[in-house]
């Protein structure tokens, strides 16, 4: 009797548990298919809360990257450059103004110096062999060191219209020496002296000039053949002078009535390397940013 009552307490306690471990099965699933919390922690996550695929940076190595990135590599260089540039023209445009606006001083004995001094004043005193004239041509008239325009101070008849330079040689008074002096502007009808003879200064006179140098020939410019020269050619305009290859262009004092208007120096030098500098720096920075873009974000140009 106590074995019968005993198993039927154990069948009891076993159905007992079944039943609660169903109940507990049941509850779960129910759980899962109402709480979007349950869902959300042991469902696959969906493809809208994916993290950004990191790009591959291994392409920032190819070989067309690295072609591209000459481009602004060779534009922040190129624009450095300018920068140097800038500055050495600033300090050039100084030093010309300095010498230009020092007072004269006299012709150096050691000819080798004048290489140290272009656009500096020199004092010299002598008299000129007109028959020795070059001519330097054709050539615009200077006023203030630019071109004359209608209207101006000078009649349209010299300053609209090309006309030469007079090179005559000068012998010096205080040396066994002949030097060049360019000593103005004559419209073409007047280049023949014949047609100014009022201007052919006779004696001994004092001129202030600016030393200049030798004139690198322009391109597609024939050569100095003849009396009449097309470019700055001191060692030819000496040869045919019988002078020294020293060359003074005579300040607008020298001017005489009559005779080539003196000034003829253009001593404006162009200075554009600020623009060249916005350039260069700017083209760097827009493709190194293209480069940046395409090539280590992996995002396309267009």
């Amino acid at each position: 009797m106590w074995k019968v009552k005993s198993l039927s307490v154990l069948v009891r306690n076993i159905n007992s548990h079944e039943n609660h471990h169903l109940m507990l099965k049941c509850w779960k699933r129910k759980l899962s298919s109402t709480s979007p919390r349950f869902n959300q922690s042991h469902s696959t996550p969906r493809r809208k809360y994916d993290l950004p695929v990191a790009p591959d940076r291994t392409s920032s190595f190819t070989l067309p990257s690295l072609v591209f990135l000459l481009i602004p590599v060779t534009a922040f260089g190129l624009g450095t450059w300018q920068v140097k540039r800038r500055k050495w023209k600033l300090e050039l445009i100084e030093n010309l103004a300095t010498r230009f606006n020092a007072p004269p001083q006299n012709l150096p004995y050691d000819l080798s110096e004048l290489n140290e001094m272009e656009y500096s004043s020199v004092q010299v005193k002598g008299r000129f062999d007109h028959s020795q004239e070059l001519y330097m041509g054709p050539r615009s008239l200077l006023v203030g060191g630019d071109a004359a325009g209608q209207g101006g101070m000078f009649s349209q008849s010299s300053g609209s219209q090309s006309g030469y330079h007079v090179i005559t040689p000068f012998h010096l008074a205080d040396r066994d020496l002949i030097i060049l002096v360019n000593r103005g502007w004559v419209p073409a009808k007047m280049k023949n002296p014949e047609q100014r003879k009022r201007g052919q200064v006779k004696g001994e006179v004092e001129l202030v000039g600016l030393v200049r140098l030798n004139e690198t020939r322009p391109t597609f410019t024939p050569k100095n053949t003849s009396n009449t020269l097309l470019y700055r050619d001191l060692e030819k305009m000496a040869e045919m002078a019988g002078a020294a290859p020293v060359y003074l262009e005579a300040t607008e004092s020298s001017s005489v009535p009559g005779g080539p208007i003196g000034g003829q120096t253009r001593i404006s030098l162009r200075n554009e390397h600020m623009s060249y500098i916005i350039t260069w720096y700017s083209l760097g920075g827009i493709t190194a940013f293209m480069w940046y873009r395409r090539f280590i974000r992996g995002i396309p140009l267009m």
